[in-house]
C-alpha cells in the first residue's frame, strides 16, 4: 500500500519535523511491510524565501492523489493544509488513519 503522511508543521523545527516523520514512516512499516511511502516532505519548503503555501499545497494534493491510505498526524485538525488533504482524502475515497502521534525517536503510535 501507499502511504501519505499529513504532518502539521507550524512551530516546529525542521529537525522536529523530521524526527517525528521518521518515527511515523517506521510506526507504519512495523505494520506493514510492504508499505510504501509517499514523499510529502519539501526540503525548499520556506515562506519566509517567498514560498507560496498554496502552491505547496497543490504539490501535497498531488502526491495524495497516488495514495492508498492518507495518515494524519496529531494535531492536524488545527493545520489548514492537512484539513484540506483531509477533505480531500474523504472525498476522494482514500482510507484515512488518524491520531498517529510522535512519542520517541523511533517508535510511533496510533492514538
Amino acid at each position: 500500500m501507499k502511504y501519505f503522511i499529513s504532518q502539521p508543521m507550524n512551530g516546529k523545527t525542521e529537525k522536529e519535523i523530521l524526527e517525528e516523520r521518521n518515527a511515523i514512516i517506521n510506526g507504519i512499516k512495523e505494520t506493514d511491510k510492504d508499505a510504501v511511502i509517499l514523499e510529502s516532505y519539501f526540503e525548499d519548503y520556506n515562506p519566509e524565501n517567498g514560498c507560496i503555501p498554496l502552491k505547496y499545497l497543490a504539490k501535497s494534493l498531488e502526491i495524495l492523489a497516488d495514495a492508498d491510505v492518507a495518515v494524519f498526524l496529531k494535531g492536524w485538525t488545527a493545520a489548514r493544509g492537512c484539513l484540506i488533504e483531509h477533505m480531500c482524502a474523504e472525498k476522494y475515497h482514500i482510507k484515512i488513519k488518524e491520531g498517529y502521534v510522535y512519542r520517541d525517536k523511533y517508535k510511533a503510535h496510533l492514538n
